[in-house]
């Protein structure tokens, strides 16, 4: 035992594929349905390295390790939210205000708290960054106190609790998305028009906010069924069908007359439809609009897949490469349509490696731009520079000819490698520490102070998503994550939900709000 833990002390990346291999073996066991997922390489590679403490050895990977999975991770998380970050921006701001208001009132509570438990500010900043899981905190904390001692021991002990509790946190959340309804499925339904004036069907697709399209449309029951156009204008007596969320199709049938016993999209001898993948890299940043279907092909785009996520194409919906488009065409027309947007799996899992090197770089530039503050000032770090960058590159798609985006499968893939070694690399640094640091004195009182504070911030934000935002799980759950501004929480998120886009749309609408949040009170409190 002694000979291969001093073989992994010496070998850096022999420790790492054992902690990514361990790690992800045991996330992958189950009991009773329940299971860690990637953040299992967190405490496996805890427990290795305390192991290795315990032999006097040094198990620690390179720094260098931990930031190039950390930027890989949040730059494509931040491809991957980026095209609905900015459309939910309008509701978004009030959950970034809600969480920067409960870290305000966590911080006062660590104040009071620690100074009951006889603490030091240093060491109450520590804690306070630890149990909010924020290493970008623990430098700011350490900076302005002028001591690492004090803020590292508290971080130290109050990071591991912080850690799992916002797993139970996620996992209690997630229980309950078999009740989420913010999303109903899409459905289709042909409506027969009984009105008493025409009505243009674009104005139906406007009052419903662009949530249904119309696919079909049939003059009368003699008559063959046509690809419909938007400005079709709808008369009593015509067949349409309608696509959208089950709701919204609905009320669109209300509006316009009843359902019909006549299924229109059953009817497959004038038009037909498919699936076809979106693999024309020239493609990648236009609108369903822009491809121009019904003037080029006389066909119709009703929906995007993207990953497990099904979504209407409404006319400013950006496509990505990878995405799956439902079109509806004539019969004979399909093939083309399929050449024009390249319905080729090869090349959706290449990386172009300029956008993709340019996004990194630039997103850690941009964390190391240093923000004027009371106290001194900050930088971002890394982490939430290349989230930033990623946002932005992941709404734009391309830049010029330059496609700065990737498929959502490149993305999810890299995404997970960087997450794990991450995870990896902060687990076997806090490893030694943690070992010390219970032995202290301070051990039982920062424990104390620790799980308080993280308790606090768990309940609150789940209580303000809930009841104030109404927001859904699978999205609380993310904004859990984005809060604790911790990658194991987000993993196990979506490990649990299938990466669907909700969770990370939910982390990164409050992350970056939250690390610059925690960064400025570590200051604080550390002044006091």
């Amino acid at each position: 035992m002694l000979d291969l833990l001093r073989l992994l002390s010496q070998q850096p990346i022999l420790l790492l594929a054992i902690l990514l291999g361990l790690g992800s073996l045991l996330g992958s066991f189950r009991y009773k349905g329940v299971h860690l997922g990637p953040a299992a390489v967190l405490f496996g590679a805890i427990a290795i390295s305390s192991l290795g403490t315990a032999y006097g050895l040094k198990l620690e990977l390179p720094e260098v390790v931990g930031t190039l999975g950390l930027v890989l991770f949040t730059y494509t998380v931040g491809l991957l939210s980026g095209p609905n970050f900015f459309a939910s921006l309008r509701r978004g701001w009030v959950a970034m205000v809600a969480v920067v208001g409960v870290f305000v009132a966590v911080g006062f509570v660590g104040v009071l708290g620690g100074r009951l438990l006889g603490l030091s500010s240093p060491v109450i900043a520590g804690t306070f960054a630890g149990a909010l899981t924020n290493t970008p905190a623990l430098a700011a904390a350490t900076e302005r106190a002028g001591d690492t001692t004090g803020p590292t021991i508290g971080y130290s002990i109050a990071y591991l609790y912080g850690v799992a509790a916002m797993l139970v946190a996620a996992m209690l959340v997630l229980r309950r998305s078999s009740d989420d309804r913010a999303r109903d499925p899409l459905t289709n339904l042909t409506i027969r028009v009984d009105l008493d004036a025409p009505i243009c069907a674009h104005e139906i697709v406007r009052d419903s906010g662009g949530t249904v399209v119309f696919s079909r449309i049939q003059h009368g029951e003699e008559n063959p069924i046509e690809v419909i156009d938007e400005h079709e204008i709808l008369q009593a007596g015509d067949l349409v069908t309608v696509v959208g969320p089950a709701g919204a199709v609905s009320g669109v049938a209300e509006r316009l007359g009843h359902r019909s016993s006549h299924a229109l999209q059953s009817q497959r001898r004038d038009l037909d439809f498919r699936r076809i993948t979106v693999s024309q890299a020239a493609l990648a940043g236009r609108t369903i609009a822009e491809l121009g279907l019904d003037e080029r092909f006389g066909a119709v785009a009703t929906r995007v897949r993207r990953g497990d996520l099904d979504m209407v194409a409404s006319e400013d919906f950006v496509l990505q490469m990878g995405d799956r488009v439902r079109v509806t065409a004539p019969s004979g027309r399909l093939k083309e349509v399929s050449a024009y947007l390249g319905d080729s799996e090869r090349g959706l899992s290449d990386i172009n490696p300029i956008g993709f090197a340019l996004g990194l770089a630039v997103g850690v530039a941009l964390g190391l731009v240093h923000i004027p503050a009371p106290g001194g000032g900050f930088t971002l770090g890394a982490a939430a520079g290349t989230l930033l960058v990623g946002l932005v590159f992941g709404r734009l798609v391309r830049v010029g000819p330059l496609v700065v985006s990737m498929s959502t499968s490149s993305a999810t893939s890299l995404s997970t490698f960087g997450m794990i070694t991450f995870l990896a690399y902060a687990g076997s640094r806090a490893g030694e520490r943690f070992v010390a640091s219970v032995t202290s004195d301070l051990g039982w009182k920062v424990l104390v102070l620790g799980a308080l504070l993280t308790t606090v911030a768990a309940v609150a934000i789940a209580f303000v998503g809930r009841s104030v935002l109404k927001t859904n799980s699978r999205q609380l759950a993310g904004m859990l994550a984005g809060a604790q501004t911790q990658p194991a929480v987000l993993a196990f998120a979506n490990d649990r939900t299938g990466f669907d886009l909700r969770v990370g749309l939910g982390y990164a609408m409050v992350y970056p709000a939250a690390m610059i949040a925690k960064i400025l009170l570590a200051q604080v409190i550390a002044g006091l």
